[in-house]
Order: C-alpha cells, then structure tokens, then sequence
C-alpha cells in the first residue's frame, strides 16, 4: 500500500492556504485609503513572511504526524491543523473582500486561539513541532494588534 509522505501533504495544504489567501486579498484603492499605523510593515512584506510561516506550519505538521504515537494522535493533529488552516483563510476575505476590519479583528481571535491549541497540542507529541509554530503565533498576535489599530483608526465600518 502506497504511503503518502506527511510533508507533502501539509506542503500541498500550505500552498493551498497562499494561494487562497492571495486571491482573497484584493489590495486596491479601498485598502490604501485606511489609516494605518506608523509602525505598520511595508505591504511587500506580508507575502514573504506568510509563506515563511506556513512553510514552518508544513514542516510542523508533518514532524508531528510522524511523532504521533497512534492513530488517536495523528487525528487530534489533523484537527489542530485543519481547524487553524479554516481561521487563517477566514480573515483575509473579512478584511479584503468584505472590507470589514472589525469583523476580521472579531476572527483573528479565533485565529490565535487555534495557534495557542496547537502550541499546547502538538508540545507534548513533538517539542520541536510546537516550536515551529511559535513564530506564526508571534506574527498573528503581531498582526491582531495591527488590525485593532486599523479598525480603531478608520472605524466603524459597515
């Protein structure tokens, strides 16, 4: 019986999440007339640093696949990661398509919420696999507070 590798998958799934997240964000005059804040990265930014970090949740995913110990581990791990990939692709049609930053801000707290389970899920199947995705959880605190500035800044909206 043919064995998928786990790398593979989790890496199909990250460029899946690029992909959808890219044609989910539409940058036009809309996004460019918002305040933002001073502290807020260059635009071009956003996109290396997004594939860095789902590249890091790939390889995470897959390293705690194979440290699973059964069956009942591996599944807890495909839940952590696809609840995860479902908040990450929900906040960039919120904010983009929909053009609702306080729904998005609203999302992303859920968002974080899925990283912090897999910090706590994956720390005991594989250290090094919950390390991974430390800098995601960084970077979507980062990004949460930057939403609450822009939201505060521009608001309401609707």
């Amino acid at each position: 019986m043919y064995r998928m590798n786990p790398l593979y998958v989790s890496g199909a799934g990250a460029v899946v999440l690029l992909i959808g997240g890219g044609l989910a964000t539409p940058i036009g005059s809309w996004y460019r007339a918002l305040r933002k804040p001073s502290w807020q990265p260059p635009n071009w930014l956003f996109g290396p640093a997004w594939t860095i970090l789902l590249g890091l949740a790939a390889w995470s995913a897959a390293i705690a696949w194979t440290a699973a110990p059964d069956a009942t581990a591996r599944t807890h791990v495909v839940i952590l990661f696809a609840v995860n990939a479902l908040f990450h692709f929900l906040w960039s049609p919120l904010f983009f398509a929909l053009r609702r930053p306080d729904w998005a801000l609203v999302e992303v707290v859920f968002l974080w919420g899925s990283l912090l389970a897999l910090l706590v899920g994956l720390a005991p199947i594989s250290p090094f696999a919950a390390l991974l995705i430390v800098p995601y959880f960084l970077w979507v605190s980062f990004a949460a507070l930057l939403n609450r500035a822009i939201v505060r800044l521009n608001g309401p909206f609707a």
